[in-house]
């Protein structure tokens, strides 16, 4: 019995931090596009890569 008088308080103010960190990442916007940087690391290399380019015209040999 005496343990809950630590406890309940104990978890009170856990609960209390927890609410206040998730208003803080609302707040910041840390949910706003959920969806974007998932698809943005297929479609981060549109350009192939310079290596690529070069090889593709031949070279002219005297």
């Amino acid at each position: 019995m005496e343990s809950l008088f630590l406890l309940i308080p104990l978890s009170l103010i856990l609960l209390g931090v927890t609410v206040w960190v998730l208003f803080a990442a609302l707040r910041t916007g840390q949910f706003d596009d959920l969806d974007r940087p998932g698809w943005q690391v297929l479609f981060d290399d549109r350009d192939p890569p310079p290596s690529v380019q070069q090889d593709s015209e031949p070279e002219e040999k005297p």
